[in-house]
């Protein structure tokens, strides 16, 4: 199948940098931006960045630690170009959805804390899916969906299929007592079919023009399956 030319898609990362009270430090999880990045990026996609704040958005210092490093994290280690882009992220109350085809929110903690509440892109999103385009969040990002309402004024996720960090992999971070609310927890009170695998392994959910990945190592399909969707 031919790729369509030209297609444009929004990655939206975090502004916020606090772990709660904790005084340690969040952001964005490199792999969840990195992997997606990169798989959409050899496809021709034009990807653009924003966050809240513009510029560069924190990086969850965690994320950088040897343990989690992947095939993506390295290349984005050396890759210049991509963390030059990533310096100078849009500010995200500049965007307007009628210049992209997709929009695309990996996680990290941060977003539970800024994105979640954000006006702006919370807006954005309800546009996406008015006009039929898709929404992919992974890992903590599904938690932006939290006051994202359909045309209808009913919750996104209400009666859809839907994953993001399940309970036991907050608890295994030891961060359950930390975060505003546990995207698990939060998927099922607006009403989502919520589904997870095993701790640390690929889940990826697809319901029409909604995805959504599970934690870091879903990151990759998450896109994957965005690509497909936009290929069709």
């Amino acid at each position: 199948m031919g790729k369509k030319q030209n297609l444009k898609v929004l990655i939206v990362l975090t502004s916020h940098d606090q772990l709660g009270d904790t005084g340690a430090k969040t952001g964005f999880w490199i792999e969840e931006f990195a992997a997606p990045y990169y798989v959409m990026a050899e496809a021709g996609v034009d990807l653009t960045l924003a966050s809240p704040k513009g510029g560069k958005p924190p990086v969850d210092p965690k994320s950088a630690l040897p343990e989690f490093q992947t095939e993506a994290t390295k290349r984005f280690d050396e890759d210049k170009e991509l963390q030059f882009k990533l310096e100078h992220t849009l500010v995200l109350n500049q965007i307007k959805e009628d210049e992209y085809d997709a929009i695309f929110y990996p996680g990290g903690h941060g977003p539970l804390w800024d994105l979640a509440n954000d006006s702006d892109s919370i807006a954005l999103i309800e546009a996406f899916w008015r006009h039929g385009k898709p929404v992919a969040a992974v890992c903590h990002a599904p938690g932006i969906f939290r006051f994202v309402k359909d045309a209808h004024g009913v919750p996104l996720v209400k009666d859809k299929n839907v994953t993001g960090f399940s309970n036991t992999e907050e608890e295994a971070v030891q961060l359950t007592q930390v975060v505003p609310f546990l995207v698990e927890d939060e998927l099922k009170k607006l009403g989502g079919r919520y589904s997870k695998g095993a701790d640390w392994s690929n889940h990826v959910v697809i319901d029409g023009s909604l995805i959504t990945g599970q934690n870091p190592q879903s990151s990759e399909d998450t896109a994957r399956e965005l690509l497909s969707l936009l290929m069709k």
